[in-house]
Order: C-alpha cells, then structure tokens, then sequence
C-alpha cells in the first residue's frame, strides 16, 4: 500500500510540474511530457552512435581496401618512386602539354600510366576527394606497397638459399636463415653476382671484386650474371639469354604465382609435351586448394616490365650479403639497377629491338602464365575469326536473295 501511494504521489508530482511548465510555455507551443522528450532524445543518442559505428567500420574498410590494393605498387609500378612523383608529373604534362621530356621524366609518365592500369580506380579518386583525403589514401597505398615488398624479400631470403643449394651444391651450403655468408664473401654467389663483363673464375678478378680495388667496381652499371640463360654470357652478344635466367623465373614464380609453383620453372611453357602438361593438370586438381595467388588478386595475365625488373632487384637482395633492405650497397645502386632494366624494355632506340624485347615478354609469359591468349582476343582479330566470317557469308547470302527478289 506505501509503494502504491509513493507511485500515485511521483505520478501526480509530474502531471504538477507538467501542468506548471504548460501554464508558462510560449504561445503556440504545444506542450509535451518529460518521458516523450526523454525517449526522443535517447533515441537520437542511439541514432548517432550507430552513425559514429558506421564511420568507423567504413573507415577501416577503406584502410583495409586501400592497403591491400597498395601491395601491387611496387611489384608492377615503381620499387622506389614516390606516388607523389608519379601524379606531379602526369600532372605536369596536362598543364605545361611539354615538346619534349628527358628520360626520367618519360619513365615517371610510364610509370603513372602503369599505376592506372594497375589501380583503373586511383585516377578518378584522385579527382574527386579532398586534399586531407588523397593524402590519407596515398599513405596507406604506400603502406600496402612497403608491406608487399618486405614480405618478398623474406620469402625470398629463405627460397634462394635453397635452390643455389640444389642447383650448384655450394661448399659449404647456403644457410636460409643467414646473410652474411653470402654476397662475394660466397664463391657461387659471388659468381651469379659478377658483372658479365668479367670471368669470376679468373683470380685476379675474384680478388679485385673482394677487394673492392678501382679495377673492379661492382656496380649497376653492370648485368651481373645470374640474369643470364644458364648463366653463361656471349660477349659479343651480351642481349643473347639476358633476363632468362632459372633463378629469374623461380624467383617471379615464388612472388606472383606461388612457392610451389616455382617447382616447375623447366621448359617454354609452350604446351609442346601435351602428355607431361596433362600429366600436371591432373595431379594440381587432386591436391587441396590454396589462398588465391598474387597474378589473380591484381588480374596480372602477362608479363610485364616493371615486373622483371623488380625480381631482378629482389633476387640481388637475396644474392647479397646485405641484411637490411636499402637503396645503395657500395657501389651497386639498386634504383638505377631498377631503372636500367625498365628502360631495357620501355627506351628501345627503335623497332628492331622493340621486336625482341616483346618476344621476350612473350616468352616470359610463357613461362609463368603458360599460352592462354583470351587477352589477345581483341574485335579486330575475333572479326576474322570463321565465327564471325560465317555469320557475314550468311548475312551476304540474305542480302543477295533480297536483292533478288
């Protein structure tokens, strides 16, 4: 009975204030009670709460996109140039419309037309969000493109050691796990290292290199020998079996198909041993399927440049005694290393050698993705096709009856 009576005396005690406020409110207020604006106003509490929520998920969900979407910079785009370069001289371009550019400044446009093949959504956006916005994007690109590239050399650090291992059974043999043995320090590693233009087999060059001596400077200057076929260098030719080395094509496997892949760097890829192909086909779908490789996550379905170039760079890494990843070892600028080879492919002086530098990418598409060629399907070659002939012989054929008639 006490409870029922303090519930009567509260009830009544707001119906008085109520009834106060409602005697003193302006006029053409109409009045509410205390509970209704209580709710209402927890209500909206709740509203952007969950509005803050929604921010912050969508927010991470943009770090999470732009950060993975960041790990193909590096890998097909530019190992060291800054994002900021690459747009400043697209931009560039458009404003100044320049006759003519220097080398480094093609190989930057190169680069930003590479990147918008790369990201096709990076250009719009670029367009349309803020300053603070762009610059919170590019960051976490960036972040992605460093993580990328760390995770490479890792994997390659342990890979390399042991396919020099198998290949050329060092004395001793090549710790995965350690550096410091490497480098010219490591007589097999050495050689692989060798700029062509000397026989790491003489003595006098061996020592001169450990040496560091004016006679023999390493540097990128110089193609060192383990981007050659078979590692063997014809002087006279020194294009001949350039960038075709084993270790080249294990090293791209291992970072743009898988480790496992890498098994398999033997032969063209030319599908000319039809048995043996079937042979494998059969025995990857009995084995269980794994995480989805880094060709298919950035749709790579070619061989590119930029692509070469930054194995290149990775498996010198490797090579190296070097323990840290940095720009210049000595002598050996890993930048310009980087830039020679792009330019090898991209700054050719003329059709002759366009040719061969894209029978090599040929090749070396081959080599990783096989000779699936939908991507060469383009309506100029498709309208040839007996498909689409056969469909113009009937069209012809109708034409002509009409005609007829």
């Amino acid at each position: 009975m006490a409870s029922l009576d303090s519930t009567n005396f509260e009830s009544a005690s707001n119906n008085e204030t109520d009834t106060a406020r409602t005697s003193s409110v302006p006029s053409g207020v109409i009045p509410t009670t205390a509970d209704a604006r209580a709710k209402r106003r927890i209500a909206a509490l709740e509203d952007e709460l969950e509005r803050i929520r929604q921010e912050r998920g969508t927010k991470q969900r943009k770090t999470t996109y732009f950060v993975a979407q960041g790990r193909a910079i590096r890998r097909l785009v530019a190992l060291y140039t800054s994002l900021d370069d690459l747009i400043s001289e697209n931009d560039r371009r458009y404003e100044e419309l320049p006759a003519e550019n220097t080398l480094t400044e093609d190989r930057l446009q190169r680069g930003y037309i590479e990147l918008s093949r790369a990201l096709p959504w990076l250009h719009t956006n670029l367009g349309d969000f803020d300053h603070e916005d762009c610059e919170d994007m590019l960051k976490k690109l960036k972040k992605g493109a460093d993580a990328a590239r760390g995770d490479d050399t890792s994997c390659l650090k342990d890979l390399v050691a042991i396919w020099i291992n198998q290949d050329f059974h060092p004395s001793p043999l090549i710790r995965p796990d350690d550096k410091h043995s490497r480098g010219f320090t490591s007589d097999i590693c050495g050689k692989l290292l060798c700029p062509a233009e000397w026989d790491w087999d003489q003595t006098r060059v061996k020592a001169g290199i450990r040496d560091r001596t004016a006679e023999f400077i390493v540097s990128e200057n110089s193609w060192p020998l383990f981007l050659y076929e078979k590692y063997t260098v014809n002087r006279d030719n020194l294009e001949e079996g350039l960038l075709k080395s084993k270790l080249l094509v294990l090293a791209f496997k291992a970072i743009f198909t898988s480790p496992s892949s890498a098994k398999e760097a033997e032969g063209d890829g030319d599908g000319a041993d039809i048995i043996e192909n079937n042979r494998r086909a059969r025995r990857k779908s009995d084995q269980p399927k794994v995480k989805t490789c880094v060709a298919s996550i950035i749709n790579m379905g070619k061989v590119t440049p930029r692509s070469i170039a930054y194995v290149a760079c990775q498996v010198h890494f490797s090579l190296s005694s070097v323990s840290s990843w940095r720009t210049v070892d000595g002598d050996f600028d890993y930048e310009a290393f980087w830039n020679n080879i792009v330019d090898f492919f991209e700054d050719v002086p003329g059709p002759v050698t366009r040719r061969k530098v894209q029978k090599l990418l040929e090749w070396w598409t081959r080599k990783i993705f096989g000779t699936n060629h939908r991507d060469d399907l383009t309506p100029e070659v498709v309208s040839q096709m007996s498909v689409n002939a056969l469909a113009e012989q009937r069209k012809a054929l109708e034409d002509a009856a009409f005609d007829s008639d």
